[in-house]
Formats: C-alpha cells, sequence, structure tokens
C-alpha cells in the first residue's frame, strides 16, 4: 500500500512535470531567462524554507561542489526542454522526451556499475524505431526533437546522480543547492549567449505581469514542490523506474497541450504512432523485469 502511494505521488508530480511544456510557451521571455528566473526564485524560497525549519547548509565541500554541478546540467536540460517546445511544440518536446528510459539503460549500468539486461537493449531499440518514425514523418520538427532528446539524456544523468546524493542528503536541500548551481551556470554563460545567440543581443530581463504569474507557478509548483517530492521518492523508487514511471509525461503534457492550445498541437497519425511505439517499450518493462524474476526464483529454488 506504502509502494502504491508512493507511485500514486509519482505520477500527480509528472502530472504537473507534463503542464511545464505548456508553461514554456505561454510565457513570453525567451528560454534562457526563463530557465534564470526559475531557477533564481525556486532558490530563494527553497533557501528562506530551510532557514525556518533551521536546517544545517553544510554538506561538505566536496559534496556541495557536487551538487552545484549536477545544478548545470539541470539548467542545460531546462533550456533544451523549453527550447524543443518553442522550435517545434509541447507534443514533440514532450516525445522526445519519451527516451528517458532509453538513456537510462544505458548509463544506469556504467554509472551504478549494475549488471547490463540485454532487453533493456532491445526495448531501447523500439524506443529508436519510434523516434525514427516521428522523425520521418514530422522532419520539419527534427530540431525540436533533437532539441528534446539530449534534454532527456541530461535528464536521465541527473536521476542517476540524485538517486546517489538521497542516500545521503535532504532532497530539499540537494534541489536548493542544485538550484543555485543551476542560476549561477546561467548567469555565467549570460555574456556568450548576449554576444551569439540572443535576440537583438540583448537579455529580456524584465517579464510581464502576466510573465510573473507563469513563473511563480513553473518556480514554486514545478519546481519547488514536484522537484523536490520527487527526489525525496527516490528513496523507495529506482532510477529506472523513476524515469520509467516519468515517460507517461508524454501522454499527460500532449492531453494537456491539446486542451490549452487546441488545433496547434494536432499532429500526423504517425507521431502518435512512433510516440506510441515509445511508450509501448515503457509499459513492456515492468512486464519483461517481473517475468524474468519470477523465471529466475523458480530456477534458484529448483536447484
Amino acid at each position: 500500500m506504502s509502494l502504491f502511494k508512493h507511485y500514486f505521488h509519482l505520477h500527480f508530480i509528472i502530472l504537473i512535470w507534463g503542464f511545464t511544456a505548456v508553461l514554456g510557451l505561454l510565457i513570453s521571455i525567451p528560454v534562457v531567462e526563463t530557465v534564470f528566473y526559475r531557477t533564481l526564485i525556486a532558490a530563494a524560497v527553497l533557501g528562506v524554507l530551510l532557514l525556518y525549519r533551521r536546517r544545517n547548509f553544510y554538506l561538505g565541500r566536496q559534496q556541495i561542489l557536487q551538487i552545484l554541478g549536477t545544478g548545470s546540467l539541470i539548467a542545460a536540460h531546462w533550456i533544451l526542454f523549453f527550447g524543443a517546445a518553442r522550435v517545434a511544440n509541447a507534443s514533440v518536446c514532450l516525445a522526445g522526451m519519451a527516451t528517458c528510459s532509453l538513456w537510462t539503460s544505458l548509463l544506469d549500468p556504467l554509472m551504478s556499475r549494475r549488471k547490463f539486461q540485454w532487453y533493456e537493449l532491445w526495448l531501447g531499440l523500439m524506443v529508436i524505431v519510434g523516434l525514427y518514425i516521428i522523425f520521418r514523418f514530422e522532419f520539419n520538427h527534427a530540431l525540436g526533437l533533437t532539441m528534446a532528446v539530449l534534454s532527456a539524456l541530461l535528464a536521465s544523468v541527473f536521476t542517476i546522480i540524485n538517486s546517489q546524493f538521497t542516500r545521503h542528503h535532504n532532497p530539499y536541500m540537494i534541489t536548493f543547492y542544485e538550484m543555485i548551481g543551476a542560476c549561477l551556470s546561467i548567469v555565467l554563460f549570460f555574456p556568450f549567449y548576449k554576444a551569439f545567440m540572443s535576440e537583438e543581443g540583448i537579455l529580456y530581463l524584465v517579464p510581464s505581469l502576466g510573465d510573473w504569474g507563469y513563473l511563480l507557478i513553473l518556480s514554486l509548483v514545478c519546481t519547488v514542490y514536484a522537484y523536490s517530492a520527487s527526489v525525496e521518492l527516490m528513496k523507495y523508487i529506482s532510477a529506472f523506474a523513476m524515469n520509467l514511471t516519468t515517460n507517461m509525461e508524454p501522454v499527460y503534457g500532449i492531453i494537456l497541450a491539446v486542451l490549452v492550445f487546441g488545433e496547434k498541437e494536432q499532429m500526423t497519425p504517425q507521431f502518435y504512432l512512433g510516440t506510441a511505439i515509445i511508450l509501448l517499450s515503457v509499459l513492456a518493462y515492468p512486464v519483461i523485469h517481473q517475468y524474468r524474476r519470477k523465471r529466475r526464483v523458480k530456477t534458484e529454488m529448483a536447484q
């Protein structure tokens, strides 16, 4: 029952994450500035919350530096994520994010030193087939989909890293330092961004009143609450299972995007076929994993 509660909570968090792509399109300031404010507000709110609870901020110099470094990966992930939604649309962005489990199946054995499972490779190949179909029939969205896939790669990396951090530190403290690391990395990136990438060579650091409302929802609900709660859940749910379940984000997000933007989010049947193949590989994993575990137990009992 406790595990069911954790998975139900995870699905609620994923529903919120699915809405972040919609929020990214509703906010009018550029992507880099959006992520800057998201991380700045989140870090400030978490800092006040942790001070109120009288938490000890010192985790050790090496640990703090590692967590700050992980924050830079999160910043890059969010910039690519929101960028993908704007270059293409929310549906394409979320379809690319469904490759998280593929990246985790390849990276987790290397980073966690666990045994590689052949069926994870086959499921990963199914994901590639789904992506090929989307690329083949939605080539005008190829750049957005590529950005989303790279964003999923970064999400997989920092999820695996965070699963290690949660064994030793409070999830809100982890999120606090990661948001500081993300915000600082964007500040350091600003000069290059302003010189070569920003519109008209300027930074848009004065959001409208409407943007402030969306930024507060993005920072407080989608980051402080949802991200911190997901880090907490890593105490009970494995990194692969976490990223596997997170692949439901496209389903929730595409439904929300269609409800908000209507025909703008309508895609070709081939797009939905490719997305369905990706999600089929996600749903097949727990079935295969359970079957192999039962078979292994029977073999051990027979011996």
